[in-house]
């Protein structure tokens, strides 16, 4: 909790604090332990304070988005759109996996601002550069970005670790109506012996540009 009286306390919040307060919890606890009433005593002030700095619990969300955007590392125009969208998707991987609560906000809020804006004006840019038509453009953009996220809330949803596959894996491994999946049976083990790599979702990336750039040079 923060130190100093109320008043200086007060005096000392800022829109910028409020909202990297919202992150800090957020990352900590999850999106559902985020209130107002909560986020002011982690500030060490009351609830009504806050809307100093911020509208509402939407304003503070669309905050938070927007600060986390900023954290996506944009390459240099001019790059291979190719390098450029790998490094560019990597990133933004990065980020919302560092924010679980981050993909969806990401994928619900509607309201851009200029840290997210840039983003998508810089992935648009680069593939109209590229030489991509407007549609396979659009189609481009839309399934490099459903892959980022859609990787990324699937990872965080996914929470077993090894050990705790394996205790609920073996067992269905000897359950009887699995007898009549073998290969369900064969994918299971795969994951029991071989564990993930990490790099599931670079491979992916990788085979949606390398598709992209077939697709643009036939267009």
């Amino acid at each position: 909790m923060s130190k100093g009286t109320p008043a200086q306390r007060r005096a000392t919040l800022s829109r910028p604090r409020v909202i990297e307060a919202g992150i800090r919890l957020a990352d900590a606890e999850g999106a559902d332990a985020l209130s107002m009433r909560r986020l002011g005593r982690e500030l060490g002030v009351e609830a009504m304070a806050l809307y100093n700095h911020v509208d509402n619990k939407d304003d503070l969300l669309d905050g938070m988005l927007e600060r986390a955007a900023e954290e996506i590392e944009l390459p240099d125009d001019g790059a291979d759109w190719r390098r450029s969208a790998r490094r560019r998707a990597v990133s933004a991987h990065t980020v919302l996996m560092r924010h679980p609560w981050l993909p969806a906000l990401w994928t619900s809020r509607i309201n851009l601002g200029p840290a997210r804006m840039r983003y998508m004006d810089h992935a648009l840019r680069s593939l109209r550069e590229a030489g991509f038509p407007p549609d396979l453009l659009d189609r481009a953009y839309h399934a490099i970005e459903n892959h980022v996220v859609g990787h990324a809330m699937q990872a965080i949803g996914f929470t077993l670790d090894e050990e705790q596959m394996r205790e609920l894996g073996e067992p269905l491994l000897r359950s009887s109506p699995l007898a009549e999946y073998p290969d369900l049976i064969a994918h299971i083990r795969h994951h029991l012996e071989r564990p993930s790599q990490g790099d599931d979702f670079e491979f992916g990336l990788d085979l949606i540009l390398d598709g992209l750039e077939r697709l643009r040079d036939g267009a």
